[in-house]
């Protein structure tokens, strides 16, 4: 290939696949600091979504990026989730400032991400077709389907369940399909599901109905004993019959703006890393649509690697490994879950089908259960690994607080990308004031004296933490140098 075919070779990160997942992970380059090119094979944004849960995790991620109201203000607030009958998951009582599943088009969540992304600096090459990739010991070559190469020090995958960036690297993406022709539709409604939110199966029917928040409905339903082709039309009469079939009504279903069928398959990659390229997202999962975890699994798979690239690329410590380490098993737990979920939905005899109903309401009257299934849904239960003796909160997503000073909440001073030290004391070691004037760390004071102190990573989980009484200053310089100073 000529030379002068060669574009952005000072790039530090091709990302391949602009969509939540690519655009949240390219824009936090940029705004690292990071060149960063953002390959995507279609000129504009689709307008049509699948995706349409934005999960409490998810949102705490945006709001540590300045984001998540915007997006909040687009959507619909959904407290409680009705399954299976009388089973209700109440969402209100969540942990932190997102209280809720927030229902919007997948476009509108993109379209906060792509302008955070163009505002941080990223270059879009688009639209371009990856047709190869080479990669050696000090970067990676990507070739474009008109013969234009990119060069930089790393590449991620997050194209999709049919990657690109995957079959390239020749890695296999075992699993198997769970269901086929399921049907997918935005309507109006004239009678709105009580909560807002609906869901049901009765022998092979299923329907799951969630408002947008700008008056359509997303409409998923199933019938396991009509088989169709994946590209056939969806027909609302259809919809409307499994509705009143499983629910009892249609609640006034018309006017369909988007329909289309897809097939869910359970899948994961053996590898996240191979050498310089990653995959994130459906690059790296796929799995049912129960619970709507898929998107918000890939932005949290963005999150955790953003920073480790950033760190590798500007003197950091070499973390990249991790990311494989800390979000293979969460997407491994993902597909378990929803799978279970999915299956629950489909059982076949009536009266498996009434022992479930009573079994699962039960279960949610049992307050165990009735915080750990919205915590599993919402993505708020995710704890990396921590070292032997670590203190409980190490490897946990921190939770906000207040801080004195100008930022006037954690949350807020994560949005600057670096590590934060949040001491309730005040009595920072000076190992950590020399870190922070290298520009890796933020130091902030709690207001709360009784809270632990933490070290908090760019992603919002905890490296290290101690209690006042406690305050372990040898752990504190060892998490430094392991996660900030190297």
């Amino acid at each position: 290939m000529p030379a002068d075919n060669t574009e952005h070779s000072d790039t530090g990160v091709i990302v391949v696949g602009a969509g939540p997942t690519g655009l949240l992970l390219a824009g936090d380059l940029a705004a690292a600091g990071i060149p960063v090119a953002l390959v995507e094979r279609h000129e504009h944004g689709s307008e049509l979504t699948r995706a349409f849960v934005v999960h409490a995790r998810t949102l705490e991620l945006f709001d540590q990026r300045g984001i998540a109201e915007t997006l909040v203000s687009r959507g619909r607030q959904v407290t409680a989730l009705r399954l299976f009958d009388k089973a209700v998951v109440d969402m209100s009582r969540l942990p932190g400032r997102y209280p809720y599943m927030l229902a919007t088009p997948q476009y509108e969540t993109e379209g906060v991400l792509l302008r955070r992304a163009r505002d941080a600096g990223v270059q879009f090459v688009r639209p371009a077709e990856l047709t190869g990739l080479m990669q050696d010991t000090r970067g990676v070559t990507a070739t474009l389907a008109d013969g234009r190469t990119i060069r930089a020090s790393y590449l991620v995958g997050t194209d999709g369940h049919r990657s690109t960036v995957r079959q390239l690297l020749g890695e296999p993406f075992p699993g198997r399909s769970v269901v086929k022709s399921v049907m997918l539709a935005d309507v109006l409604l004239k009678d709105e599901p009580p909560g807002g939110a609906a869901t049901n199966s009765i022998g092979d029917r299923f329907t799951f109905i969630v408002p947008f928040g700008d008056g359509y409905y997303r409409v998923i339903s199933w019938d396991r004993s009509k088989p169709a082709g994946e590209h056939d039309p969806v027909d609302i009469e259809e919809l409307k019959d499994i509705a009143r079939s499983v629910l009892g009504t249609d609640f006034g279903m018309y006017g369909p703006r988007w329909s289309s069928r897809f097939h869910s398959d359970e899948r994961q990659v053996r590898r996240y890393r191979v050498g310089r390229v990653f995959l994130a997202g459906d690059a790296a999962h796929v799995h049912s649509p129960a619970g709507g975890q898929g998107m918000n699994t890939g932005l949290q798979d963005a999150a955790n690697l953003s920073w480790k690239l950033a760190s590798a690329l500007t003197g950091g410590p070499d973390l990249l490994d991790s990311y494989e380490a800390e979000r293979r098993p969460v997407g491994a737990k993902v597909i378990k879950g929803s799978g279970a979920l999915l299956r629950l939905a489909m059982l076949h005899s009536t009266a498996a089908r009434t022992a479930r109903n009573e079994i699962v309401s039960a279960a949610l009257h049992v307050p165990l259960t009735a915080r750990r299934l919205p915590l599993a849904i919402s993505g708020l239960w995710v704890k990396y690994p921590a070292p032997k003796g670590a203190h409980p909160l190490v490897g946990a997503r921190a939770q906000d607080a207040r801080l004195r000073g100008e930022s006037a909440r954690l949350f807020g001073a994560l949005r600057a990308g670096r590590f934060v030290l949040l001491d309730v004391g005040g009595l920072h070691e000076r190992e950590a004031v020399d870190v922070a004037a290298t520009g890796r760390l933020d130091l902030v004071v709690g207001l709360d004296p009784d809270a632990p102190s933490m070290l908090v990573r760019p992603d919002g989980h905890v490296a290290w933490a101690a209690d006042p009484e406690f305050p372990d200053p040898k752990g504190l310089r060892r998490a430094l140098r392991e996660w900030v100073t190297g």
